[in-house]
């Protein structure tokens, strides 16, 4: 009789999988979504310079991979389903937990599940126009602030992507994993391409990505100027490095986490730099800054296509169009199958929908929590346009982030005698850094975009309601 083969499942229910390429993997694909290939437009209207652009996005990674650095030492210590709900837990209590899980629900995670799908469905709808609705029936709002049924083609198929799959990690986190695995290969095998050619290619210009500096007569929106500029354009970069933390989330899945998990963010965050920068260097090589940013006023407009389209035709657009096709599609579903396992930490304790701490009896997901989440992320892609969700779950997710870092110096008090596989290096200066950067960059986008600041901090907030109520139960 045939052995049965062994099958490893956490104390949570849910099962030990994922292997240190996966996570990496996760890392990656969580990263590199569709910021890198939409951002710089935005980005080159608040700075108008070729060196500051490269500047701000190397800024960004270097604090991006300081927060990635602080926070492998509490993923190391915690390993558990939940990732950062579960540190904050042992960092500042529950109440702190609960406002970052329900924050992750209302804005952070299906804002970025809502976003990254919203790119995927731009780029099909670059190849193939989707249909829309009257022009009258476009302009209808809610409150003024929100329009439902603005690129409703777009919007619409974004909704189909995010439920197909909701779907298929619905039925197994190892078919989830396989479509993560897949997907990154391929996006970095294509990016690679990009970087290659654009190099190669004659009509380039190294004086495109001049002035090294701040360009003279360049009038900065901000009214903070160069400062408020630069932080502006950072928030844009900081959506393109975002979602490194969602390996956390997996903690319960992924062997021997306690070392994958510090491993898998280190090089994960650093690929994703070096990426970003030579990518961003061929786009301003290729085509002239002013030349990108009259195209970044253009609606449901993808930069990176319309540079592939200069020096590699139609059928490079068509690539490159795939290929942010194939970018957001792997993206979205690593941030699916992570984001879902928050909330079914938190229905276990009780601090969230009781039915969502169940986990499906065959395929062992938390399906009841991807469910939910997917049909929250779809009412979100109604609410805004792109760059709307991507600036009010930036916003967001650094109050959060630099609570995580601030996090560190508690943990070393509190849990001063528990063993940690990884310590973060240059302690305490680099976590001090990175929290004195969140705050920061929260007041100045409180100053700067008060809508988005609001209406995420609104989100946030509402949560409050919901703790005191699951808390008394």
């Amino acid at each position: 009789m045939q052995a049965k083969k062994h099958i490893d499942i956490h104390s949570s229910g849910l099962m030990t999988r994922l292997s240190l390429f996966t996570a990496l993997m996760i890392v990656i694909s969580a990263m590199i979504g569709s910021g890198v290939f939409k951002k710089i437009a935005p980005m080159s209207l608040e700075l108008g310079s070729g060196g500051l652009i490269l500047l701000a996005w190397l800024i960004a990674g270097i604090i991006t991979l300081i927060g990635a650095a602080t926070n492998a030492e509490v993923a190391g210590l915690i390993a558990e389903p939940g990732g950062q709900y579960v540190y904050f837990q042992k960092m500042y209590g529950k109440l702190t937990a609960f406002l970052y899980g329900w924050s992750c629900f209302s804005v952070i995670q299906s804002a970025s599940i809502a976003s990254i799908a919203y790119v995927f469905a731009e780029s099909v709808n670059a190849i193939i126009p989707l249909p829309q609705l009257s022009e009258s029936l476009e302009k209808f709002t809610i409150f003024g602030i929100f329009f439902p049924l603005k690129s409703f083609g777009v919007k619409g198929l974004t909704i189909i992507t995010i439920l197909f799959l909701t779907t298929a990690n619905y039925f197994g986190v190892i078919f989830g994993g396989f479509i993560t695995n897949l997907f990154t290969i391929l996006k970095i095998i294509g990016i690679v391409i990009i970087i290659i050619f654009g190099l190669l290619y004659t009509g380039g210009n190294l004086n495109n990505v001049t002035p090294l500096l701040e360009q003279p007569g360049f009038q900065y929106s901000s009214g903070l100027g160069l400062f408020g500029a630069m932080f502006a354009a950072m928030l844009a970069a900081f959506w393109a490095y975002d979602g490194w933390n969602n390996i956390g989330y997996l903690g319960g899945e992924i062997k021997n986490p306690k070392r994958n998990i510090p491993l898998s963010l280190y090089f994960g965050v650093l690929i994703v730099i070096v990426i970003y920068l030579l990518i961003n260097f061929v786009f301003m090589y290729v085509m002239p800054l002013n030349e990108i940013m009259s195209i970044a006023s253009t609606e449901n407009s993808i930069i990176a296509i319309d540079i592939s389209r200069k020096f590699l035709g139609n059928g490079g657009a068509m690539f490159i169009a795939i290929l942010i096709m194939v970018s957001t599609f792997g993206t979205t579903n690593g941030t699916v199958l992570a984001s879902s396992r928050i909330y079914f930490a938190m229905a276990k304790d009780k601090l969230f929908f009781g039915k969502v701490a169940n986990h499906h009896p065959k395929f062992r997901t938390p399906h009841i929590a991807l469910i939910l989440q997917g049909i929250w992320a779809s009412v979100l892609v109604l609410s805004g346009t792109f760059d709307q969700l991507t600036d009010m779950l930036i916003f967001a997710s650094f109050i959060f982030y630099g609570l995580g870092a601030f996090g560190v110096f508690v943990l070393r008090k509190k849990m001063k005698d528990t063993p940690r596989p990884y310590k973060v290096i240059g302690y305490p200066i680099m976590p001090a850094i990175f929290v004195i950067f969140c705050t920061v960059l929260v007041l100045v986008t409180i100053i700067q975009n008060p809508r988005d600041a609001g209406i995420g901090l609104f989100l946030v907030l509402i949560g409050l309601p919901f703790y005191f109520y699951w808390n008394r139960k």
